[in-house]
């Protein structure tokens, strides 16, 4: 019988399971937590009752105050068919937490949000074995950037060094990995440099526990510029990491998947590992609100696959277990994305990508 508690042994079948299927994973947390129109009192619970300024919209602290919640919200992915559940993690770091004055309470947080996503996988591996769920823990891309001066007057102004963001990266990945996280999933990158403190962090980490951790990125396209925010092409993004050896690289976020399809292409003509792609329900209407149905986002993902385009897929901004459902019923029993193998060369990246082979 496989002893599904080591993770070692979930990290075989996550490996495994990547090469015999498309994976999907989950859809939005923030989504679903705005259905359930919590209350102020909802977010602070008994624990942060006396917390300075409003808490309401700290989503990452319902690990803590309202667990029963966000294992709902779990529960309701995998049972849409959802492989990978992402931890409600996304602001999980101090640089993040510093906004509503808790920065004390981040290895709890990420600590519990991988506890959380580990329990309602555990149960749903146990109810079919042949279909193990992985637990992703999530690192968003934080408030601030490396790369950018948040002041038009003072473009040399840094308000975070890289130091400071590999020290907070590297905390948020200790909490996900005590808290039972299969894999490390930084996601929603705009700023290459804050990705790569990420990674400096995240491996610094795996050195000193003498193990590693299967690692995605997914990076976000801001316009049809088909740049990052910190102006760098796809393929110059990720020449800019595929040092850091990850497990997979996609895009999410931004875009609906109509507009992402080129940028998702291309990531997949020079990526030599796995893709992934969660794009938003569509662009957001005049209310900052998404209206892309089920069916829809669904078409275009199953179009992805059957271009030979894709190996994760899932949902970002908007997204629902319905969603989910819909995509995972539409790749299903489609190949994932062939490996592609590409030949030795040097490869920089600036903004924008630049090869030198000895063809």
């Amino acid at each position: 019988m496989t002893d599904w508690s080591d993770r070692k042994v979930r990290r075989t079948a996550l490996y495994a399971a990547a090469r015999q299927r498309i994976l999907v994973l989950d859809g939005a947390m923030g989504t679903m937590l705005q259905r359930r129109k919590l209350t102020e009192a909802d977010y602070r619970g008994e624990r942060f009752k006396d917390a300075d300024g409003d808490l309401k919209g700290n989503h990452d602290i319902l690990n803590i105050t309202r667990p029963d919640v966000i294992l709902d919200v779990h529960r309701e992915y995998l049972e849409a068919g959802a492989d990978i559940i992402e931890t409600n993690t996304f602001s999980g770091t101090w640089i993040s937490q510093s906004d509503y004055h808790l920065e004390a309470a981040v290895p709890e947080i990420n600590r519990e949000g991988a506890r959380l996503a580990r329990q309602a996988a555990d149960e749903y591996t146990a109810k079919n074995p042949d279909k193990p769920r992985f637990v992703a823990g999530a690192l968003g891309p934080t408030n601030r950037t490396a790369s950018l001066s948040p002041d038009v007057n003072r473009p040399d102004f840094r308000n975070i060094s890289f130091d400071e963001l590999k020290a907070a990266y590297q905390e948020q990945a200790r909490g996900l990995i005590e808290g039972g996280a299969d894999l490390l999933l930084v996601e929603t990158i705009f700023d290459t440099l804050n990705a790569k403190a990420a990674v400096f962090g995240i491996y610094e980490l795996f050195d000193e526990l003498g193990e590693q951790w299967p690692l995605m990125i997914s990076g976000t396209i801001t316009d049809l510029s088909g740049r990052t925010l910190s102006g760098q092409t796809t393929e110059a993004f990720w020449n800019s990491l595929r040092h850091a050896k990850p497990f997979s690289v996609g895009l999410n976020c931004a875009f609906g998947a109509q507009q992402m399809r080129p940028y998702v292409a291309e990531l997949s003509r020079v990526a030599d590992v796995p893709v992934s792609a969660y794009p938003n329900a569509g662009l957001p209407n005049q209310f900052g609100e998404y209206d892309e149905a089920p069916h829809a986002t669904a078409a275009h993902l199953r179009e992805w696959a059957e271009a030979g385009l894709v190996n994760i897929v899932g949902g970002c901004c908007g997204t629902t277990p319905e969603h989910i459902k819909a995509i995972a019923d539409s790749v299903r029993g489609l190949k994932p994305r062939k490996i592609p193998e590409i030949p030795p060369a040097l490869r920089l990246s600036g903004l924008e990508p630049f090869t030198a082979s000895a063809a």
